[in-house]
């Protein structure tokens, strides 16, 4: 069964090569059988509520309420640098799996190398965390307002993050990009896949293939936090899913991706990234950056470095 899943896919793939606008929509359908479907709500026009501010070194943060949809405001930390410059590039900084949330990457946390919205707005850019459904500050429940996982919500909200972004008058909408680690590191890659104002993406310790993840075990990502029809409907199985990461990192293309693997991280397997990394680039123009630090599942301070230049480099530099 898994050989047969698997051909029919990669089939698939091959028959809309040359209809990349097709095949994107194609994987972004698959993802939404999992996931359920995109909102029917409307996109209504940003707005938010400052609730707190404070100066910190080299950066300024503070703390907005901002409406994804009605009756719903996603608490999360704005941090701009010290200089505001006008048109500056920008991120959404989804955080890992924490129970401060939003609060690890404006870096309020007790672990440096996830500091990394805090890092890139001391660097230039400007940098919104927002928290996932049910850490931080902000609970909600997303089955209760018909959404089918935890995940949609989230992607629903990061694209609204982005819509909150493009609305900063110092900010310039077409340089966006999305930075991320574990929780974050695959919210960020869900963010690209499904919004195209998104130009580069680094995710750090974000994904692997599902056959190599806990040797093919999905449960970690069926609870109600993540994707609960990974159990009710493809039985944890990565021969029964419609998608896989080399079919997200394929709908992201030909936009850039940077990855940071570790060797020894004994959530996400760095050779189920290579085989994610390798099948998406045989199919498409993927640009793809990995790297694989010997660390377990972290996110180090050269690799971190590393990804800011090429981050610099992807959205047109810092002034």
């Amino acid at each position: 069964m898994a050989d047969s899943s698997l051909t029919r896919r990669r089939f698939a793939a091959l028959a809309l090569a040359f209809q990349p606008s097709a095949r994107r929509a194609q994987i972004l359908h698959n993802m939404q059988l999992v996931m359920g479907d995109w909102p029917s709500h409307p996109r209504t026009p940003v707005e938010y509520e400052v609730v707190d501010a404070q100066e910190r070194e080299g950066c300024r943060l503070t703390l907005f309420h901002y409406v994804a949809e009605p009756g719903d405001r996603v608490p999360a930390y704005l941090l701009t640098p010290a200089e505001s410059k006008p048109r500056m590039p920008a991120v959404v900084c989804p955080h890992s799996t924490i129970a401060i949330g939003k609060g690890e990457p404006a870096g309020l946390g007790t672990r440096a190398n996830r500091s990394y919205a805090e890092e890139l707005a001391r660097r230039g850019y400007v940098a919104l965390a927002p928290d996932y459904p049910n850490f931080g500050s902000y609970k909600f429940d997303p089955y209760s307002r018909g959404y089918l996982s935890a995940t949609m919500k989230g992607i629903w909200n990061h694209v609204r993050a982005v819509d909150l972004l493009v609305a900063q008058p110092e900010v310039d909408g077409r340089r966006i990009g999305a930075v991320g680690h574990s929780l974050g590191g695959h919210n960020a890659l869900f963010l690209a896949a499904f919004d195209e104002r998104v130009r580069a993406v680094v995710t750090s310790c974000g994904f692997t293939s599902f056959r190599r993840y806990m040797g093919g075990d999905l449960t970690g990502w069926s609870h109600r936090g993540y994707m609960p029809r990974i159990a009710s409907l493809y039985a944890k199985s990565p021969a029964l899913m419609p998608f896989d990461f080399d079919d997200v990192l394929e709908a992201i293309a030909p936009r850039a991706v940077f990855v940071n693997a570790p060797v020894r991280d004994d959530n996400f397997d760095a050779g189920g990234v290579d085989e994610a990394v390798e099948a998406a680039q045989r199919r498409t123009r993927t640009r793809i950056t990995v790297r694989h630090p010997d660390a377990g599942h972290d996110f180090p301070p050269d690799v971190r470095e590393e990804a800011y230049q090429w981050l610099d480099r992807e959205l047109g530099g810092v002034d």
